[in-house]
């Protein structure tokens, strides 16, 4: 089954087994694994093992993230046909530019050792990221990436792309979690029919996990807090990958879709947002700075 997202959430029963489509006919998987700082070898390919066994059907990593060739083993040994799998790398920032796209693509596509990548994204919104853009659609016009989009972009960032751009980003990777709800950025890609995907959909530092508000909503239902942030992003029409190097957690991370949340349970999740980043802003000069180079 396949859905689209819109703001508010959907007006059908979830499944495991649902995507999300993207405007060029492609899609995504609802829930998919993070794999950030996921650089043990043994430990990730385990827990990519797990987590193809519960269910999950994408991965998301990146070049930053320095663990490529590591799932690219895992997605060799996790006994699922590749066509099953969604996988998603990043062009990190120093790798800006068309020639510099081209060389990074190839270099991730090696290490991964891959025929195609489903999900090709910019990472951040710095330097030369137009130049970057043309490269990703001659990729994705010779059939080497079956979706390409962006990680990061506000709405300036995403004008500013389409004054030059053919084609139109699928996704947008961003920050998003109950203290980031992100809704005027979220109205604004459901109307150029962009998805949103949430990283870091639990927040940076356990904060959330622990708040009076999500812990009464979790004990009241016999959830984790986790399932119940989780929930939560799904009802608002995100893509979540959510990241876990334990079996249990990324079961649990899973196992989304038996529950609801009620309207009321969304208003006061809703309530909680604060506008507070947990990661780097996109319009930070100093962190685009630092790691434009």
């Amino acid at each position: 089954m396949e859905v689209n997202d819109y703001l508010g959430g959907f007006d059908m029963e979830l499944k495991a087994t649902d995507r999300k489509v993207f405007h060029n006919g492609q899609g995504i998987p609802l829930v998919g694994l993070g794999v950030w700082k996921m650089q043990d070898e043994r430990e990730a390919v385990d827990a990519i093992q797990v987590a193809v066994d519960a269910g999950y059907r994408a991965v998301d990593t990146a070049k930053v993230y320095e663990n490529e060739a590591v799932v690219g083993r895992a997605i060799r040994e996790v006994g699922i046909p590749r066509e099953e799998l969604t996988i998603t790398s990043k062009l990190w920032n120093a790798d800006h530019g068309y020639d510099e796209t081209l060389r990074a693509f190839e270099t991730s596509l090696k290490k991964l050792q891959l025929d195609y990548l489903d999900l090709y994204l910019i990472h951040w919104p710095v330097g030369s990221y137009k130049d970057s853009w043309r490269a990703m659609e001659r990729l994705y016009n010779e059939g080497l990436v079956k979706s390409i989009g962006v990680s990061n972009f506000h709405q300036h960032h995403l004008e500013n792309l389409f004054t030059t751009a053919n084609e139109k980003p699928v996704i947008d990777q961003i920050e998003m979690h109950p203290l980031l709800s992100q809704k005027p950025l979220r109205a604004y890609l459901e109307s150029q029919d962009i998805v949103y995907e949430a990283w870091s959909p639990l927040a940076k530092g356990g904060e959330l996990l622990h708040h009076p508000v999500l812990t009464a909503i979790a004990e009241a239902k016999g959830l984790t807090v986790a399932q119940v942030i989780l929930r939560w992003h799904l009802n608002n029409g995100s893509v979540i990958i959510p990241k876990s190097v334990t079996p249990e957690r990324i079961r649990s991370n899973f196992d989304v879709f038996s529950f609801d949340l009620s309207d009321d349970d969304m208003a006061k999740i809703d309530a909680l947002n604060e506008d507070k980043r947990t990661g780097s802003d996109p319009d930070s000069e100093e962190f685009l700075a630092r790691t434009w180079s």
